[in-house]
């Protein structure tokens, strides 16, 4: 069974600076797409950022410029560096990959931007 656990999540004040990690563990054949996505009280589920296999990435508007997506291929981890957090980034952030040729989503991890 693939496991997705994310970590790094906390309390940060505005302009401060936060790094998500997300591990996939398990029986691991093959990663595919391995990306973030991040839901605020109220609000749809909506992508952070993503990155391919081959390393290509996409990101949202709001964080193009501030957060960065980066994986590690022989940890079976992904990274979101996120620099200059505002109020808005709040949210609770997931993982979200495909293995094995199936998808998979973290449990979620807080993040909130507050002064």
């Amino acid at each position: 069974q693939v496991q997705l656990v994310e970590s790094g999540g906390g309390l940060v004040q505005p302009g401060g600076s936060l790094r998500l990690s997300c591990a996939a563990s398990g029986s691991i054949f093959s990663i595919n797409t391995m990306g973030w996505y991040r839901q605020a009280p109220g609000k749809q589920r909506e992508l952070v950022a993503g990155i391919g296999s081959s390393g290509s990435t996409n990101y949202a508007d709001s964080v193009k410029g501030r957060f960065t997506i980066s994986r590690d291929n022989a940890k079976n981890t992904v990274y979101l560096q996120m620099n200059s957090l505002r109020p808005e980034d709040t949210a609770v952030y997931y993982c979200r990959s495909i293995v094995n040729g199936r998808l998979y989503w973290g449990q979620g991890t807080q993040v909130t931007v507050s002064s």
